[in-house]
């Protein structure tokens, strides 16, 4: 009788029961990472990301240490490139390998391939790589009262600050702008 009793994951709300619903949602989340389609993505990633450097394959091959074959291979998404590998063909296309494959990870491929070479990219790069050191470094012991729920607001309003902050950087901009063209006039008048 000691065993007859009944467990819910702490995520579930009281009353919830595992459902087909839930099935369903796990088994659409299995999906996303079918071995194909991960493969596939991710090649065409690391494609858009040589064809953007400008650069030839076999320079990319010869600094990212691949077989100029196996770079062949796993740009047409016929072999799986591995961490290392992926972060290797990134860099050696000359944009940020950690933020692209974490936009990768994160986001989609559409997201890591629009940014490619782009200022947002470096910034992201810096950011996420900053970003964990930056939590602890603030949040001090309250990091552990932190809740996933969350995650999304905090996004927002940080994407809100950095456009405040953009704003305020053009209209100081525009300021010094009038000040240089009145201080011009005003000497040659």
């Amino acid at each position: 009788m000691f065993f007859l009793f009944s467990y819910r994951l702490p995520s579930r709300l009281a009353g919830e029961s595992t459902t087909s619903r839930d099935k369903e949602s796990s088994m659409r989340n299995t999906a996303l990472f079918a071995e194909q389609q991960v493969r596939a993505d991710l090649a065409r990633l690391l494609l858009a990301a040589v064809e953007v450097s400008g650069r030839p394959r076999c320079d990319i091959a010869r600094e990212a240490q691949i077989h100029k074959d196996a770079l062949r291979r796993i740009l047409a998404g016929d072999r799986s490139a591995s961490l290392g590998e992926a972060l290797r063909i990134l860099a050696a296309s000359q944009v940020a390998p950690h933020a692209h494959l974490l936009l990768f990870l994160v986001s989609s491929g559409d997201h890591a391939i629009a940014w490619l070479q782009s200022d947002l990219a470096q910034f992201f790069e810096v950011f996420s790589g900053e970003l964990p050191s930056a939590l602890e470094r603030v949040l001090g012991n309250q990091v552990h009262d932190v809740k996933p729920r969350w995650a999304k607001g905090t996004a927002h309003r940080v994407a809100r600050l950095l456009s405040d902050h953009i704003d305020e950087l053009e209209r100081k901009d525009a300021l010094m702008g009038d000040i240089f063209e009145v201080a011009e006039g005003g000497h040659r008048g």
